[in-house]
């Protein structure tokens, strides 16, 4: 292509970029109030697990459909659900409709981060894809930045429904410049097979999962949970004997890989349950507004992305075992301390806390991809990468369904225990002038003690994944590190090493 559609490309990927990344932590800082006003607080986890889930599992497929559509197709097609589903969260009335319309969002946003590299793959060369990820990973931190703290000054001076309607007019010109600026290659005439049936077998076991999680205890949850396993079984059974199965069930054998897995898994469950429901912490406990529970979990996420760009630097000197051992057990020291946190901890603590530990994941994340980029064969290259975000995402997912449900049972159980009125817990989300007087002090309480159950397992999940990082093997690497495609790196630019 031209030196201008390059640079019109470029620019379409990274505004795409920006949104989607941006996304998560826009919606988690509003969540808060959406519920003060729409209801629901028992349905507050599915809100981020109906996207999580839409959006973790369609991630392989776009990539297999966009060689036989083309990329430039399957990149607007996706950008147009991700729009047409924020229009739809802007529009909801209840917690209902939010949730589809967050579940069309994520199908969305599935396909614009995996399209965006694969893109990148295409059109740079690997020395300038090297030199491309310091813009890439600038645009990552940006957002990481931006994302809380617009979303809590749109809640605060606007109306929480112009967080969904922000995406449209960037969204509409990204994928403009992308369909006018791409020229798709043809490498080959053949059409690479697509595993469609392990693909929606996947998708229906980890929803059967997550429905059996938020009723655990009662005979329908039970029925919910034995019918996932009994689909996964037969996901098992049907991957391996696909040609190209979605679930690479040879990698489980490869210590290294597997570790790394059971590592992404575990730590994505603490981290971003914690980054859904540190917000409510925030507004309904320490008493904040939208826009200071937003400027609490900034840090986390700066955090992550400078723990990544110093811990690539210095992967090869100290190793990645190593690496990966100390930012876990940083992360685990976040957490401990974030559980041991109450209503007396003050907002600068909390940000300390959850700085340490986004520091950790930036640590440790890119020491197991990059470790596992570099030992595992050349054509399992893609599908090892995304399997290990993979493992993330649905860590992220379980946690924040699981939590979820946990902080809806323990709040119930607690004001009924105090006799308080459920009613008195969307006042205190969203109190009206003058309230603040008579909200009753137990709700209070019963919040903050739901909530510290929240934190509890959050560090539960965080101790595992330290354990598992002490099974993390240990291998030379021999191979350069950079010799694996940056396309690969779907989670964020700072994975890869800079020069």
């Amino acid at each position: 292509m031209s030196r201008n559609r390059v640079i019109l490309v470029t620019a379409g990927i990274m505004l795409s970029l920006f949104l989607a990344s941006m996304e998560s932590t826009v919606v988690a800082t509003a969540m808060p109030t959406i519920v003060g006003q729409l209801g629901g607080l028992e349905h507050y986890s599915w809100v981020f697990s109906a996207f999580m889930l839409a959006s973790t599992t369609t991630v392989p497929l776009y990539g297999k459909l966009s060689d036989i559509y083309g990329r430039r197709k399957l990149y607007v097609f996706a950008m147009a659900l991700f729009l047409i589903g924020s229009v739809w969260c802007g529009l909801a009335n209840n917690m209902t409709q939010l949730i589809f319309a967050r579940a069309l969002q994520g199908i969305g946003a599935g396909g614009i981060m995996p399209l965006a590299f694969i893109l990148i793959g295409e059109m740079f060369s690997l020395e300038q894809r090297t030199k491309m990820q310091g813009v890439f990973s600038g645009v990552w931190g940006v957002s990481s930045i931006a994302g809380p703290l617009l979303g809590g000054f749109i809640v605060d001076q606007l109306s929480w429904h112009w967080i969904f309607y922000i995406n449209v007019l960037p969204g509409l010109l990204a994928a403009a410049l992308v369909a006018f600026a791409w020229r798709d290659q043809v490498h080959s005439h053949e059409r690479p097979a697509v595993d469609y049936a392990g693909a929606a077998l996947l998708t229906v076991s980890i929803v059967l999962l997550l429905l059996g999680l938020m009723e655990l205890g009662t005979s329908r949850g039970w029925i919910f949970i034995t019918a996932s396993i009994l689909f996964f079984i037969i996901l098992l059974w049907v991957e391996r004997r696909a040609t190209d199965p979605i679930l690479p069930i040879p990698l489980f054998r490869d210590s290294l890989f597997s570790t790394a897995t059971a590592h992404g898994l575990l730590t994505g469950w603490a981290v971003f349950g914690t980054i859904s429901f540190i917000p409510l912490f925030v507004q309904s406990v320490l008493g904040a507004n939208a826009t200071q529970a937003g400027i609490t979990i900034t840090p986390m996420l700066l955090g992550w992305v400078g723990g990544s760009i110093f811990g690539t630097r210095i992967l090869l000197k100290v190793g990645y075992r190593s690496l990966s051992l100390i930012g876990t057990l940083v992360f685990a020291v976040g957490a401990f301390l974030l559980m041991i946190a109450g209503v007396n901890s003050s907002q600068i603590m909390v940000m300390i806390f959850v700085t340490m530990m986004g520091i950790g994941m930036g640590l440790s994340i890119p020491a197991f991809v990059i470790a596992v980029q570099t030992t595992v064969e050349r054509r399992h290259l893609g599908t090892a990468t995304s399997m290990l975000q993979f493992s993330r995402s649905m860590g992220g997912t379980l946690g924040v369904s699981v939590m979820g449900a946990a902080l809806s049972a323990r709040l119930v159980s607690n004001l009924s225990a105090s006799g308080l009125d459920p009613s008195l817990v969307e006042q205190l989300l969203e109190p009206t002038p003058g309230s603040e007087g008579l909200i009753n002090a137990g709700v209070r309480l019963a919040m903050t003690d739901a909530i510290h159950l929240i934190f509890v397992i959050a560090f539960v999940a965080a101790a595992l994944g330290l354990v598992s990082a002490f099974f993390t093997p240990r291998k030379e690497l021999t191979e350069n590190v950079q010799s694996s495609s940056p396309a690969s790196n779907k989670e964020d630019p700072s994975l890869a090493i800079a020069d």
